[in-house]
């Protein structure tokens, strides 16, 4: 037990740093990083629409088509930041994406706006999963769903605050001779290119390196990731070559990508088009909303969302991630975004969308826990990869086809019906995915051993 008491406090003070030095930092670009990606949600319905005069399927093009541009990069992204460092590669990242979205601020034509969403995706290519790679690769596995919980907070914290910030910018309608929309993109690009800057000074590749750690605590760290990796070699077998054919040729990361597609279907279907949707709201319910007004209805379902994402989270870290843990959320989220298409107000319909961003938002964090539980090395750089390739073929589908379908017929009755299934499915997989073993036990655990359960 003497021995036992030093190593337990080591662990305690070890993750606590990682929390507070790297978490933090990386959210913070996480946060830009995301409202970068989705002003262009909040600029279509305030002005850009009309002045671009972009039909729905349109706007949904230029949304979906920055996923194309991802894809292109992704595993290349990804294998670079394993080569070349995250620090050196994520602050790359975020200044080249901050000087492509600092662009859009004149753009004039449906044309352009195609061109710099494809150019947007291909400059962030690779940021969220360095991003999950990079923290995966700083803590234990029992502690990774907490740290990557913690992480993924900026997600919902975006249309939070940044919601209400992007009405308050294109309320600025004037400034230096722009449209409000414009103020909008010029200032919430420029972070990107200050926090890349100072990601290349602050970021630390490895634990090995971190002078803000203790000597037990780097010892600690680093033998605790050195065994796990070991670990996941020897279960792997001759297979674990830490190359791209182990993350290609696994049946497990496939199934993790089609799960991960219906998450993200859901999580941009809203994203994109819950702006256009409270807009609609004025004419379906002869109501007037201000732009601050839509902004704020805007980011109410994301408040709880954050909140049933830390919780979730943290109960997973303490019990085990299970499941459920992935596959009730996808089935809540499944059956509630098309109940609220049949609510008989702007509140019940919100209330109900709430519900289904708490779903998606509990899901993710924990979902992100699970692949480099069995993944290390090269492979855990291509898997996570390939996984979240799957998640911006998602993102670029549920964008053009939910615009298309309410083009084609008139209301998102139909597209959101196409969300809803596309979750189900989800929780389906990732039953499946559980069965295979023909057990109940967990899909991850919070001991490294447990990861059996998804072989």
């Amino acid at each position: 037990m003497g021995a036992q008491a030093p190593s337990a406090a080591v662990e305690r003070t070890a993750i606590k740093k990682v929390s507070v030095r790297l978490v933090p930092f990386v959210a913070l670009m996480f946060f830009v990083n995301y409202l970068d990606r989705t002003a262009v949600s909040f600029a279509e319905p305030n002005g850009m629409g009309q002045d671009l005069a972009l039909t729905a399927a349109q706007f949904g093009f230029a949304s979906g088509i920055f996923f194309l541009g991802y894809i292109v990069l992704e595993v290349p992204s990804n294998m670079a930041l394993h080569r070349f460092g995250a620090r050196r590669w994520l602050a790359r990242i975020m200044v080249t994406w901050g000087i492509v979205s600092l662009l859009f601020t004149w753009v004039s034509s449906s044309g352009q706006l195609y061109t710099l969403r494809f150019l947007l995706g291909v400059a962030e290519a690779g940021f969220f999963p360095g991003a999950i790679l990079f923290l995966s690769q700083w803590v234990p596995s029992r502690h990774r769903t907490k740290i990557l919980g913690l992480f993924y907070l900026a997600q919902p914290l975006t249309t939070v605050f940044g919601a209400p910030l992007a009405g308050w910018l294109i309320g600025r309608h004037g400034l230096f001779g722009l449209e409000g929309w414009r103020v909008m993109f010029l200032f919430v690009s420029l972070p990107a290119i200050v926090l890349g800057v100072v990601a290349w000074f602050y970021l630390i590749d490895k634990p090995a390196d971190a002078k803000w750690l203790t000597p037990a605590e780097r010892d600690w760290l680093t033998t605790e990731l050195a065994a796990e990796n070991a670990q996941k070699t020897g279960h792997e077998g001759k297979h674990a070559k830490g190359d791209l054919r182990k993350a290609f040729g696994s049946g497990r990361v496939w199934t993790l990508a089609a799960v991960y597609f219906g998450f993200v279907y859901g999580l941009y279907a809203l994203a994109f088009f819950l702006p256009t949707i409270i807009n609609g709201f004025q004419d379906q319910y002869d109501t007037t909303f201000s732009v601050m007004d839509k902004a704020w209805i805007t980011a109410i379902p994301y408040l709880p969302a954050a909140i049933v994402l830390f919780f979730w989270t943290r109960h997973a870290t303490r019990h085990g991630t299970r499941t459920w843990h992935v596959a009730g959320p996808a089935v809540v989220g499944g059956v509630s975004i098309p109940l609220a298409l049949y609510m008989g107000s702007p509140t019940a319909t919100v209330a109900v969308i709430t519900v289904t961003a708490c779903a998606i938002f509990a899901a993710l964090p924990v979902f992100w826990s699970v692949p480099s539980r069995f993944l290390t090395g090269a492979a855990a750089a291509a898997g996570i990869a390939l996984i979240n390739t799957a998640g911006n073929v998602a993102g670029f589908a549920s964008s053009y086809i939910t615009g298309w379908l309410k083009d084609w017929s008139g209301a998102y009755y139909v597209p959101l019906y196409l969300v809803g299934f596309f979750m189900l499915l989800s929780a389906a997989l990732m039953i499946l995915l559980a069965a295979r073993n023909g057990t109940g036990e967990p899909a991850t655990a919070p001991e490294p051993q447990a990861e059996e359960a998804l072989r």
